[in-house]
């Protein structure tokens, strides 16, 4: 029992502990439910990671489900590409012959060092893929968006190049990953980096001992480091860092290599200044000693080529493509024939050079391509693509008058100074020649190649448009805003044959423009899978405008500038341009005035366009005014021979162009009225709606100079002369033409201001005929005329007793001669009048004075003056002189 009793303190101490526990804090009373919330947060998240990681497994199998099985000939060695022509036909074979395989002991250190630092710092460490690059590209790719930025290793690469398709997507990747995994199982580092340097693509040829020879000449053991380091940049874009296209960017990029190899400490930084102070347009092998497996369809082939690796990441020397182009055979064939034979064109030296592009009008196809003259350099300088030239005045329909009309809808009668003028700044602009037309129709002006109304139109147009014309026709200028100078071919940076050619294509086509391009499709080696380049048309201007600026360019051939270009029959328009030297070079160099250093041709049909430049590689080497002809003649025996067996239809006037007949120089363009002079009256296309509607109240009709009055000749036998008189009165001076014709052949004019004029060496049996026009500030009166039969001969002594029979009385009617006398209007015949005959004036009989003009010219003697038609216009009609 005891026990069961407590203390009074035992109990106080009891109560006040359980008040304690009474007293603490929530929060810390449920302490087992704590602990079981954490557990169950962590087994979620332990869940939703199983999910995932099974979820991505489950992913990552289906992606590479269907991923190539290794193939070590796949690997090992490359394929070559098959090139047809436009018709299907095989054409030749690209690759096979580029190819020099080194096994992994022979490459240098140096440059195994520099692909290793650029290409996959970690390649001796990971399995194939590396996880840190991974990280660094998800960054990348996050803030840049899929595909910007690159994580595979050389193992993945050499995936990629042997068995995949060249796209982007998560599935590729993937594939490419397991790839290289397989690949890391099945071969050792040095086998994988030996076939990865053999097969990497170099641009112009794939493996780097190819490429060592290729661009520098030399094996690879005998590379210097820039040499090695520029070799080991170029796998992550071949063609941007070309060395022999693109010296600038090529340097740039071995430069970031050379860092690289310096930052993983292959190089130090005292190697890798000294490396990068070299110059890699000076390392390079210079042109006539590159390598070369030429054919004459190489100038197309390069293009093909670069066409190709723009399709995708694709190398036509080693992934057995087909490769089907737009190429025309024969074409190709007589252009090559034209540049390369003097059977064609007769050039002045061997050194003259040459561009051409032929394209196919309507579709933009590139049907032959021209890429100069003695070239045995395959992969070399292409005078129809790399060219950059200033294009002379064949820019002045596309800068100039393209636009003018297309903004501001001008007419091809649109009017426009010819005349001393400068720049907007002040400085003066020249024609060739240094002549001035005055006012002149934007017709004429391009018809003669004018420099000044060229200028007036970009200035009227503006150079944000002219920009903008240019830009959808594939020529995107360097300079915005445009410089004045542009308007006349003055371009700092030039352009061409093949974007020239290809933007007047857009106006012989409606207006509408396609990217030239040489390739249709091609198939990869799988045998079935296509891949289409697809060109995308492009509304470069209105119809309007590419009809009328094609009718004006039509004039230019036909019988302006370009008269040399034409081809009798074939609907064509063209465009010439020339350059010039600058004075500072003409004196340096010795340059005649005459000379030029580039002459252009560009014109087009409905089925074909070309553009055709001619010059030297070295602008010091002139161009002699024979020379400068070449050109045309070079267009017009191409054009010839394409369109020979071809039918031509002529350029069709779309319904938003009207022909409208105007009266030669209205500013602003009128009708022409009842009194305008059919030489005064041209016909001008304008745009449908802006044709002019009022008539030209210019010309009005004029009053008549009077005629001669009262004319008469008589005949005296003793001087065996004729005197020949007539009355006149005028206010103002007058003068007299006089014209007498002898048995009615030969006629002699002669002009007095008397009111007579006497004739002699007369002899007995002549018959004469007289007409006699005033003339009063130069304007012309009709004639008076009569005629005189002189006395004499066997049949004109009549008996003493006979009287005239009655045709002598009343006059035989005269021969009417087609031909006119000089001052005659069209329409009358020679000799009588045709209101009237006069009959022969036999002496002594003395004729009356008769005023013809009074009585119709019906008289017996003399008829007046005639009032038949308009007098001739005497206003001036300056003809340009070019």
């Amino acid at each position: 029992m005891a026990e069961q009793f407590k203390s009074r303190s035992e109990r106080r101490k009891n109560r006040q502990n359980q008040q304690k526990k009474e007293k603490k804090p929530k929060g810390n009373q449920p302490k087992g439910k704590k602990g079981s919330l954490a557990k169950r947060i962590l087994l979620t998240i332990a869940i939703l990671g199983l999910v995932c990681i099974a979820t991505g497994i489950g992913v990552f199998a289906f992606m590479v489900k269907d991923a190539p099985k290794l193939n070590e000939a796949m690997l090992r060695d490359p394929i070559p590409s098959k090139i047809y022509d436009k018709n299907g036909e095989f054409l030749t074979s690209i690759g096979s012959e580029r190819r020099d395989y080194v096994k992994y002991d022979d490459i240098p250190k140096l440059m195994k060092d520099a692909i290793i630092a650029t290409e996959d710092a970690r390649f001796y460490e990971h399995h194939g893929v590396d996880l840190y690059r991974i990280g660094g590209a998800v960054v990348g790719n996050i803030t840049g968006g899929f595909g910007s930025q690159g994580a595979s290793t050389i193992t993945q690469q050499l995936a990629k190049m042997s068995f995949l398709k060249p796209e982007k997507t998560i599935s590729r990747k993937a594939q490419e990953a397991w790839l290289a995994y397989q690949l890391e199982r099945k071969y050792s580092k040095e086998e994988i980096f030996e076939m990865y340097v053999n097969k990497v693509n170099m641009s112009d040829v794939h493996g780097i001992k190819e490429a060592a020879k290729y661009y520098y000449g030399k094996e690879l053991d005998e590379l210097t480091l820039p040499e090695a380091a520029q070799l080991a940049g170029m796998p992550q874009s071949p063609n941007n860092y070309n060395p022999f296209k693109h010296p600038d960017q090529a340097e740039k990029r071995r430069n970031i290599v050379l860092s690289l190899m310096n930052q993983h400490g292959k190089i130090t930084e005292q190697e890798m200044n000294e490396a990068k102070t070299m110059s890699v347009a000076k390392t390079i092998l210079p042109e006539e000693d590159r390598k070369s497996n030429f054919n004459k369809f190489n100038s197309f082939i390069d293009m093909v080529v670069e066409e190709v690796k723009k399709m995708g990441e694709y190398n036509p020397y080693a992934d057995g493509l087909k490769i089907y182009t737009t190429l025309d055979p024969e074409a190709q064939k007589y252009v090559e024939n034209m540049l390369n034979t003097d059977e064609v064109i007769n050039y002045p030296s061997k050194e003259f050079q040459a561009g051409i592009a032929l394209l196919d009008t309507k579709t933009g196809e590139v049907r032959a391509i021209g890429g100069g003259r003695n070239q045995e350099v395959a992969r070399g300088f292409n005078f129809a693509v790399d060219l950059q030239r200033q294009p002379g005045s064949t820019i002045k329909p596309l800068i100039d008058y393209g636009p003018a009309i297309e903004h501001l809808k001008w007419s091809t009668y649109h009017q426009l100074e010819d005349k001393p003028y400068t720049y907007s700044g002040g400085t003066p602009i020249r024609n060739a020649g240094g002549s001035y037309m005055g006012q002149i129709s934007a017709r004429t002006a391009l018809k003669w190649s004018r420099n000044i109304p060229a200028l007036q139109a970009f200035q009227a147009v503006g150079p944000d448009r002219a920009w903008e014309f240019m830009n959808k026709l594939g020529i995107e200028l360097k300079e915005k805003p445009v410089p004045e100078s542009y308007s006349i071919g003055g371009m700092k940076y030039g352009l061409s044959p093949l974007q020239m050619a290809g933007a007047y294509a857009a106006l012989g086509n409606n207006g509408i423009f396609n990217q030239p391009h040489t390739v249709t499709k091609i198939v990869l080696r799988d045998g079935e899978t296509e891949v289409k380049n697809e060109i995308d048309p492009v509304i470069a201007m209105k119809d309007y405008t590419a009809y009328m600026v094609t009718d004006m360019l039509k004039d230019v051939v036909r019988s302006g500038t370009g008269a040399d270009a034409n081809v009798p029959g074939l609907p064509l328009a063209g465009k010439t341009g020339t350059t010039n030297y600058t004075e500072d070079e003409k004196r340096d160099w010795g340059i005649p005035s005459n000379a030029s250093p580039d002459s252009w041709f560009v014109g087009y049909t409905t089925n074909y366009s070309a553009a055709i430049w001619t010059g030297y590689e070295k602008k010091k080497n002139y161009l002699s005014p024979n020379s400068q002809r070449i050109s045309k003649e070079m267009f017009r025996k191409l054009m010839a021979h394409v369109s020979s067996d071809k039918k031509t239809p002529d350029f069709k006037k779309p319904k938003s162009v009207v022909e409208v007949a105007v009266e030669d120089g209205s500013k602003p363009a009128r009708l022409p009225s009842k009194h305008t002079p059919k030489d005064k009256i041209v016909y001008e296309l304008f745009v449908r709606g802006e044709q002019p509607t009022k008539v030209s109240t210019h010309y009005v009709e004029k009053e008549k100079i009077p005629g001669p009055k009262n004319l008469q000749a008589q005949y005296d036998a003793l001087t065996q002369s004729i005197t020949l008189s007539w009355n006149y009165e005028s206010e103002k001076p007058a003068s007299f033409e006089v014209t007498s014709t002898l048995n009615g052949g030969s006629s002699n004019t002669q002009t007095t201001g008397e009111k007579s004029i006497v004739i002699t060496g007369v002899k007995p049996g002549d018959s004469y005929n007289f007409s006699v026009v005033a003339i009063v500030e130069s304007e012309k009166s009709d004639p008076a005329s009569t005629s005189l039969q002189v006395p004499g001969g066997e049949t004109d002594e009549p008996d003493d007793n006979e009287d005239l029979n009655e045709d002598e009385q009343q006059g035989e009617p005269g021969d009417q001669d087609d031909d006119h006398s000089p001052g005659q209007n069209p329409g009358q015949p020679g000799g009588n009048l045709s209101d009237g005959q006069t009959p022969p004036v036999t002496p002594p009989v003395t004729p009356p004075n008769n005023n013809g003009g009074n009585n119709g010219g019906n008289n017996g003697g003399n008829n007046g003056n005639n009032n038949g038609g308009d007098p001739p216009d005497q206003s001036n009609n300056e003809n340009p002189t070019q």
